[in-house]
């Protein structure tokens, strides 16, 4: 992340000044949609050999090495494009044959222990073309059903090899039924499956459902998954510092004008905008955009704005953007009813992605 100044008290470059989020209208066509279901920017670089286990943990280990023999047994008919269509890629695309046994593999443990680290690296050993692997979250998953229609998504990925999905949502009936219905027609076609998955509204205690809730939810399909639970505590945590402390409104604003490609919004604002912006199009609304610098940081008024701010915290994680603040720490955003209510995971897994974004931002501050 670069700064236009880099000591204290020296003059700001003169660029255009910073951002707005609150100006921005992103409008993203469908192909978009389908050509960005690759790991996000953060998740790049990620492979099997760089998941640190948690030595204490025994069952980390065990689940990248059943993952990397998950991955080397899908190479086959989709990974070389052969089984989508006949001669010369003409013709009736041919429905190739579900192999017997799991297709798919669920991710079960609680925010912050690596199961997106290891769905990434999932995505990237698995032997096939990139074109021929999708990963998306739940949410980005329904958006693309709602922009190409259920048939056409499922003539898309269809010859797929792999279909990783990130924080597989069970609070919303109508969407499970519908994103249920299109993996059984993948399963049909010989796609693999991956997947993790948020906490269902009521289930409290460990901050996760437990997988029999993802196996009933998706009914079924349940045959087709293997289950590898994943403990741990959130390593966004594991030895580092407390979050720091929101820093002024003259601090906050000083550095958003002094960095290039930074953005400066007051929050209550923000939050008000994302109201007009439809969810899918919040990864669009950070395009550029070097860092978020925010005043007026307070609690969040209601659960759907909550839920709004809670998509913007995972795009700006996944794209690694430092979140500078004023006001309230991002541990208040959310209130007692919330943080202990069925979308607690949700929150917590938020809380936990802004501090780590916060970290980042400490640079741009003058020492």
């Amino acid at each position: 992340m670069s700064s236009s100044t880099t000591t204290s008290g020296s003059s700001p470059l003169t660029h255009a000044g910073p951002l707005s989020l609150c100006a921005r209208e992103p409008h993203v066509p469908a192909d978009r949609l389908v050509a960005e279901m690759v790991p996000p920017p953060r998740f790049d670089s990620v492979r099997f050999s760089t998941y640190i286990p948690d030595p204490n943990q025994p069952s980390q280990r065990e689940a990248v090495q059943v993952l990397e023999g998950f991955a080397a047994g899908l190479g086959g008919a989709h990974a070389s494009g052969a089984g989508r269509r006949g001669f010369f890629g003409f013709g009736r695309a041919r429905a190739p044959k579900a192999p017997a046994g799991p297709r798919g593999v669920y991710l079960d443990g609680g925010y912050g222990v690596g199961k997106t680290h290891l769905l990434a690296s999932l995505w990237h050993a698995t032997p096939a073309e990139p074109a021929l692997k999708a990963f998306g979250t739940f949410v980005e998953l329904t958006n693309l059903v709602g922009a190409l229609g259920f048939q056409q998504t499922v003539q898309t990925l269809s010859g797929h090899r792999l279909l990783c999905i990130d924080e597989f949502e069970l609070d919303d009936p109508g969407d499970t039924v519908l994103v249920s219905t299109l993996l059984g027609k993948l399963v049909e076609a010989g796609v693999a499956l991956a997947a993790t998955s948020n906490t269902l509204p009521g289930k409290l205690g460990e901050g996760r459902f437990a997988a029999a809730d993802f196996l009933r939810e998706i009914q079924g399909l349940a045959a087709h998954f293997r289950t590898l639970r994943i403990d741990g505590e959130d390593y966004r945590h594991r030895g580092l510092p407390e979050a720091p402390k929101p820093f002024t409104d003259e601090e906050v604003t000083k550095a958003a004008y002094a960095t290039e490609g930074a953005s400066l919004d007051d929050f209550p604002r923000l939050l008000e905008h994302l109201a007009k912006v439809h969810p899918s199009r919040y990864g669009a609304l950070t395009d550029g955009v070097r860092a978020v610098c925010l005043t007026g940081v307070r609690p969040v008024p209601d659960q759907s704005t909550a839920l709004r701010l809670v998509v913007l915290a995972d795009r700006l994680y996944d794209r690694e953007v430092p979140v500078l603040a004023s006001g309230l720490p991002f541990d208040r955003l959310f209130s007692e009813e919330m943080l202990n209510g069925g979308y607690r995971k949700k929150y917590f897994r938020a809380i936990s992605r802004l501090t780590a974004l916060a970290r980042d931002a400490k640079g741009l501050i003058g020492s």
